[in-house]
Formats: structure tokens, sequence, C-alpha cells
């Protein structure tokens, strides 16, 4: 039995094979090109108990690349994987091979592989999320500025109800008014 483990950067990736004793049988640094990938693990496809791909922001085109080929993917958790305390080898190349190690073992946290027409939804929660987090900070920088210039507190709603107007008639000095208006430009776009 074999065992793949792939780190996946933005442009490139390690490719990792190993046996039942974790020893190396292949492994080599290749672009982000999933024939070439394809091409490197072929010869072990029968063998291969399972390819490890790490669950990085870029997974989706090489985990639906190596399932439509055959092979059986397992996303890695990543941040649910603990590396050993003192690990002397640090790196791509022992990275993958961890990889393929914790599989080997069965001991490997793994992320949930949707199929590509459930992945929208989820993608755009994401993003639904990422523009109210961002929102929510710039309301909170307008409301810090305030108590910091003027000593009072306004409340998230007045912020939201803020004109540029009202900023202009604040005793604020320039700079402070425009960051003001600069913050409530961000947050005033109506995404929801």
């Amino acid at each position: 039995m074999k065992y793949s483990g792939i780190d996946l950067h933005s442009n490139n990736s390690v490719v990792s094979v190993t046996d039942e004793e974790d020893r190396v049988v292949a492994e080599k640094r290749l672009p982000n090109d999933l024939a070439k990938i394809l091409e490197f693990l072929m010869p072990w496809q029968e063998a291969l108990a399972g390819v490890v791909v790490e669950s990085t922001f870029n997974w989706y085109w090489l985990v639906d690349g190596l399932q439509a080929a055959g092979f059986k993917v397992h996303l890695a958790n990543t941040t649910a994987i603990k590396k050993y305390e003192g690990l002397k080898h640090s790196g791509d190349e022992a990275d993958a091979r961890y990889l393929a190690h914790l599989l080997r073992l069965g001991i490997l946290p793994t992320g949930t592989i949707l199929p590509p027409e459930q992945r929208a939804v989820r993608d755009l929660a994401r993003k639904r999320m990422q523009l109210v987090r961002s929102r929510t900070a710039h309301i909170l920088a307008v409301e810090n500025i305030t108590a910091r210039q003027l000593g009072t507190r306004i409340s998230s709603n007045q912020v939201k109800r803020l004109t540029a107007e009202m900023v202009d008639q604040m005793p604020l000095p320039d700079d402070v008014a425009f960051a003001i208006k600069a913050e409530k430009r961000y947050f005033q776009l109506n995404f929801f």
C-alpha cells in the first residue's frame, strides 16, 4: 500500500508518495498543473490508499481533478493537525510526507469535500460573513474616532445615520472628518 501527500501552494505543489514504512517512493515539486500532477501519480494509482491534499484557499481544482481521475482524495484539515513537538525536519517535502504519514496511521483530521454544485452556497455565505465583519469594523472605527475626538460615544445606529453634512458640523479637524467620511463610504455600500 502507498500513501500520497500534497503540500499545496499558490503556484506549485510538492507531491510525495510513501510506502507502509513512511519511506519516500517518489517526490517532486510540480507546478500547479493538473496534468503534470496526474502524470506523476499515475504509476501508483492502483496501489494508493489515498491522496491527501491540504485544505488551503485553492484546493478545488486539484481535488476535483484527482477525483475525476479516479483517485481517493482526502482533504486535510490543516488547523486540526498538530506537528510533533521537536520535529527535526521542516519544509514542503516534510509537510507532504507528514500528510501521507497521518493517512497511513489513520489519524488524519479531514475536512468535508462538498460536491462542486454545493460549494457556491458555502462560498457565498463565507463572503457575506467577510463583508459583515468588514462593515462592522468600519462602524466601530467611526465610533472609536468620535469617542477619541469628542469624548462622547455614539451608537452604531447613529453612525449608520451619519451624513457628510452631519460630520462637517462636528467640531473635528479636517483630517479626522475626512477619515470618518471615508469609513462611512465603505460601509454604506449595501451588500445586504
